[in-house]
C-alpha cells in the first residue's frame, strides 16, 4: 500500500493530494471504517462545535528549524505570513466576543514582525489568556529575539514549548542537530525570570509528540518522567506537560509513506478510538486562523485547506458567532489522530 501510495503522489506537500490520500487509502479499500461511521453510531455525526472559548492564530509558516514531525511543514524557506491588516480584524473580534484565549502559533511565531505588536494590542483588549507557542531555539536564534523572556513575562504570555525528550538524541533526531542544548539554554533563561517557578504566576509548559508511528505514552507519567529528569540533571522546571499524538499529514505523512508504516499507523489509531474523546476534541471550542484570515475547525484542518462551512463564513472580516455555532465541524481520516486512546489537543489528552 504504501509503496504504491508513494508511487502515484510525488508531491505530498500539495494540500488537495493529502486529502485524496487520507479520504482513499486504506479507507477507500473498505478495509477500515471512515471517521464518519465511528461517529455516527454514538450519535455524534455531524459533528458540531459548542462555545468558542479559543482564538487560534496561526501567523506565519516562518520558522527557524526543519522539524521531522511538523504538520505546519515550517521551515526558513516559508514565505507567508500575517500582516497587521488581518491582526486588526482578529482583535476586532476578540474586543466584540467572549472568547478568552489568544493561542499563537506558526512556524515560529516570534518570527512575525508585527508579533509583539499583536500580543501587546491583545492584552490591550482584555484577552484573559494569550498562549505563545514557542520552539525556545528561536529565542537564542538571533539578538534580536534574546529579550523575549522579558517580553513574555511583561505581557503576562503563557509559554507552550516543543520538547521531544529530556534527552539530546531524541530531541535532536525529530527537530535538527543541536536542538536539545539551546533548548535547555532557552528553558533556563525563562526559568531564571520565574516562569515555571512554583507561586510566580508564569505559566511554562511543554509539549511531547511521539518521535515514530506510534501513539503517545500516558501523559501524567511523562510528565513526572519529564519533571524528575530535567529538575535532577540541569534545575529546570516547568507547570505541565502536554502529549499530543502525531497527525498523518505533511511532513508526518510523508514519513510514514516513505517508510511504508502508514497503514499500520492508521491502524493503530482506529484501533485506539475512544468515544468519550470526540467531547474534548479541539475543534469543538477552537477556531483557528491562517497567516490569510481564513478560518477552519482546527489547526490540522487548515494544513489541509478544509476550511470551515461557506454558510458559516469563511474569513475573519465575515466572523459571525451565531453562524459559526451553527456550523458542522469538517471531518476527514486525520481526526482519528485526535480520538485515539486518551485523545489529543493543543491542551493535551482530553479524556
Amino acid at each position: 500500500m504504501s509503496k504504491s501510495l508513494l508511487a502515484q503522489h510525488h508531491d505530498l506537500a500539495d494540500k488537495t493530494t493529502q486529502v485524496k490520500i487520507l479520504s482513499n487509502g486504506i479507507f477507500g479499500e473498505g478495509k477500515l471504517p471512515t471517521f464518519k461511521k465511528k461517529l455516527e453510531p454514538i450519535g455524534e455525526f455531524p459533528l458540531k462545535p459548542g462555545a468558542i472559548e479559543i482564538f487560534q492564530v496561526n501567523v506565519g509558516y516562518m520558522c527557524n528549524q526543519v522539524c521531522k514531525h511538523c504538520h505546519v511543514d515550517a521551515g526558513p524557506d516559508r514565505k507567508e505570513i500575517m500582516t497587521r491588516e488581518t491582526m486588526e480584524y482578529c482583535l476586532e473580534v476578540l474586543r466584540k466576543t467572549n472568547i478568552h484565549t489568544l493561542d499563537l502559533t506558526g512556524g515560529a511565531p516570534e518570527m512575525n514582525p508585527d508579533f509583539r505588536w499583536f500580543v501587546e494590542e491583545a492584552n490591550k483588549a482584555g484577552v484573559k489568556e494569550i498562549i505563545v507557542r514557542s520552539n525556545l531555539t528561536i529565542i537564542l536564534a538571533n539578538p534580536k529575539y534574546h529579550d523575549l523572556p522579558e517580553f513574555f513575562k511583561e505581557n503576562n504570555v503563557r509559554v507552550v514549548s516543543s520538547l521531544p525528550f529530556y534527552q539530546p538524541d531524541k530531541t535532536d533526531r525529530q527537530r535538527g542537530e543541536g536542538v536539545f542544548d539551546k533548548s535547555i539554554k532557552a528553558l533556563k533563561m525563562l526559568n531564571a525570570i520565574g516562569y515555571g517557578r512554583p507561586g510566580s504566576g508564569l505559566m511554562l509548559d511543554l509539549v511531547y509528540n511521539p518521535s515514530g508511528a506510534f501513539l503517545p505514552g500516558d501523559q501524567s507519567e511523562l510528565e513526572r518522567d519529564f519533571k524528575k529528569e530535567l529538575k535532577n540533571n540541569f534545575d529546570i522546571e516547568f507547570n505541565s506537560l502536554f502529549t499530543i499524538t502525531n497527525i498523518p499529514i505533511s511532513r508526518f505523512l510523508e514519513f510514514l509513506i516513505r517508510t511504508e508504516n502508514y497503514e499500520d499507523y492508521m491502524e493503530k489509531l482506529v484501533a485506539a478510538f475512544n468515544p468519550s474523546a470526540v467531547k474534548g476534541v479541539m475543534c469543538r471550542n477552537t477556531i483557528s486562523i491562517d497567516y490569510d484570515g481564513y478560518m477552519y475547525d482546527c489547526d490540522f484542518n487548515q494544513m489541509l485547506d478544509m476550511k470551515v462551512e461557506k454558510s458559516a463564513g469563511q474569513h475573519i472580516k465575515d466572523f459571525d458567532l451565531e453562524k459559526l455555532s451553527k456550523r458542522n465541524i469538517a471531518i476527514n481520516q486525520h481526526c482519528y489522530g485526535c480520538t485515539a486512546g486518551a485523545g489529543s489537543s493543543c491542551q493535551g489528552t482530553v479524556a
